[in-house]
Formats: structure tokens, sequence, C-alpha cells
């Protein structure tokens, strides 16, 4: 190889390696977020030509913000200051045990970490996440013990006319157990889909977690679409790659509700169950607590767990399915047929506090047994994902 060809090849080597320690540089040679000893917070962002870089998450005191569903608390803002080498970092003071999620704002872009391979995806947001241990977060977490399987599977749905895609989880050992199983039905709130509860409400490493402490019976989650209009969620259904929306036509006019027992038929037809109304849990988060409320009413005696988790309690133009009538009648009936537990959670600065509200005087001036839970904050996962550490212990005791 003369002389010549070893200088080119030389120089060619030294630019791929300046590349390559560059890209190293932008990316995995920064460590963000950092989670220190005392569960302060650091942050940091290489954008050297950048102007401004804010962070917003969760973790920051919360701002009003115009939503599809009103005003409501959201994030807010903390500044980030750039060094020398074009890194800017924040640290954030000591936070309490949580599952938590951000983003970085750059020039008014708002944009995910690129140093952090960790989102979740909620209605069209992605968004990072980080999980800072220790009391009800380590329930979030993936421990070393024995761990349920996640399956998607199709499902034929005669009252929808068309096959649909639905998440289960099964306990520790289901597969080479005989066992039955009883079962909890977990549904999602607006704009979510099967992919919901087992992403951002962590459910499996819940189940898991909370199985092999002995606080929850072994048991199947069932974790459906309730958009009706999809035969599964966007990117995995037929209708392929397209963007997210909160509310999708037909998804709370009763349809759902409706055709519900077509879930139930083919969990008790493809699984182990026990299959009885004392095996049998329903609840969910927000448009999931309304399904969960007329699900339970309209099918009687099929449940005796419901759990209402900041339940979208609310009058609509398009509920004129005929769910939703007689609904004194059939909720009077669900009473007197009798039933082990009617949870009902929702956070203090709820949008939804108000209307829950005037459900429980709607319960206690029928005497409708029922327990109910307050907790801080608002419509949000947090409260979300510690509901179902809270409800799961109570059901098939």
């Amino acid at each position: 190889m003369n002389k010549q060809i070893l200088l080119i090849l030389s120089a060619f080597l030294l630019a791929v390696s300046a590349h390559a320690q560059e890209a190293l540089f932008r990316a995995q040679n920064i460590i963000s977020p950092e989670i220190h000893e005392d569960n302060s917070v650091t942050f940091r962002l290489f954008a050297p030509n950048a102007k401004s870089v804010q962070v917003t998450g969760d973790f920051l005191p919360t701002v009003k913000m115009d939503t599809p569903m009103g005003q409501m608390d959201g994030p807010g803002k903390a500044e980030l200051t750039k060094d020398e080498n074009g890194v800017w970092s924040l640290k954030i003071p000591t936070l309490g045990p949580e599952l938590y999620n951000y983003s970085f704002i750059i020039d008014g872009f708002n944009t995910t970490d690129p140093s952090n391979p960790f989102l979740i995806r909620d209605v069209a947001s992605a968004t990072n996440i980080f999980i800072v241990g220790g009391g009800h977060a380590d329930l979030f977490k993936t421990n070393d013990i024995a761990h349920g399987s996640v399956t998607r599977r199709w499902y034929d749905s005669p009252g929808l006319g068309m096959d649909r895609r639905i998440t289960i989880y099964t306990p520790p050992g289901y597969e080479k157990s005989t066992e039955t199983y009883p079962v909890l039905y977990l549904l999602h709130g607006a704009g979510g889909d099967e992919e919901a509860w087992i992403n951002l409400g962590r459910t499996a490493q819940i189940m898991d977690n909370l199985i092999a402490q002995g606080k929850a019976k072994p048991m199947i989650v069932v974790m459906p679409n309730g958009n009706v209009i999809q035969d599964g969620a966007p990117g995995e259904g037929s209708k392929n790659f397209y963007k997210p929306q909160f509310m999708i036509p037909k998804t709370m006019d009763g349809t759902y509700e409706g055709a519900f027992s077509d879930i139930i038929k083919f969990v008790e037809s493809n699984y182990r169950v026990k299959a009885d109304k004392a095996n049998r849990a329903i609840a969910g988060l927000s448009m999931g607590g309304y399904h969960t409320l007329h699900i339970s009413r309209y099918h009687p005696n099929t449940f005796d767990y419901m759990g209402l988790f900041s339940a979208a309690i609310m009058p609509r133009e398009d509920a004129t399915g005929k769910v939703y009538s007689n609904f004194d009648e059939t909720l009077k009936a669900q009473m007197d047929n009798g039933y082990k537990l009617y949870w009902i959670a929702i956070g203090k600065t709820d949008f939804l506090y108000k209307a829950n509200q005037e459900y429980l005087e709607k319960l206690k001036g029928m005497n409708m047994p029922h327990e109910y839970v307050e907790s801080e904050g608002g419509h949000t996962w947090r409260n979300w994902r510690v509901y179902l550490t809270q409800f799961a212990p109570r059901l098939f005791q």
C-alpha cells in the first residue's frame, strides 16, 4: 500500500473517529436524568447553539393549562444553565418516591431527552420517564421476583362486527399451573387504548410486586380497547400509523358497554378462570370509570367488585343508547343483587371532583354501600397507578 493511500485512509479514519466521538458526547456520554443518592435529580442536554433550554415535568409546581377537558393543572417549567462545553443542566432538589415524566423545551420547541431512551405515549404526546425509588414507587419497578406474562390477543366481537386487540396479564406460574384464576377487567381513559394501563399504568410491575408480597391474590388482568371504532391501538390495528386522538366517535354512547360481554366470553373461553360473579372485578380511570359504572349496572350479577378511579361521571349528549336508560332502577337492582366492594377514588383538585361528590351523595341517599378514597392531586396517572395498588389487594379475598 503506497504512502498516498495510507495518508488518505488515515484522514478518513480520523474523520470517522471524530464524528463517532461527537455522537458519543451528544448522547451516550451525557447522563440525564442522573438520580443522586439523596434523590435529587440532575437533567442535562448538549445543545451548544440553543438560546434557552427548559425542563417541564410533573415534579415541578403546577400551572393552569387549557385542555380538551377544560382548564386543568399542568406541569410547570424550570430553566437550565449552559456551561462552556454547550451542556445545559439543572439540579432538582430531593424528590419523593414516584414515577415521573418530563420533556425539554429548546427555544420554545418541546422535545424528548436524547440521553434517556425510556418514554411513554399518552394520547399523542411522548415524554421521558424515570423512577425515584422507595415506598409505593418500588411497586412500579421490575424487581427480582417471579413475573407474570403480558400478551396481546385478538378476539372476535360480534357486538362490534370486528376482531379486536386486547392486552392480558397472567400471573406468575400461570403457564405451568392447572389452577383457575379470578379476573380483573381494567379500563383506560379517553385517548387511551389497550396499551395504556400496561405502559402508563405499570400494571404488570404492580401486579407482580403485590402478588410476590402476598398483598394481592394471583389474578388475570384484562385490558381492553374502549374505542369501539378501533380494532387496535394506533400503530397496532388495521389503520396502522395515524395520530391518536383524545376523543373518538361512539366512545361514550353506550356501544362499548353494550358489547362488553364479548370480552368476557372470550376470556372465559380461552383462559383458566373462575367464571362467576365472586371472581370478576371491573375498574377504570376517567372514561374507564364511566364505563365501569355503566357496565356493572347494565350487566346485572356479573361483578362483585367495582372500582371508579376519577370517574368521568358527566351528562353527555351522545349518551342515548339503551345502556343509559332506567339508570336509577338498574343501579338499585345492582345494589339489591349484592356485591362485595364498590370503591370510588378521586384527587382533591381533579376537575371531576364535584361530579364525583354529587354521585357519592346519590349513593348515600340510596343507602348503597360504597367506599370512598380521597387523595391529593388531580386527573393524573400518578393517582391512578396508586389507586390500582390500593384496589387490587381488596379483590377476591
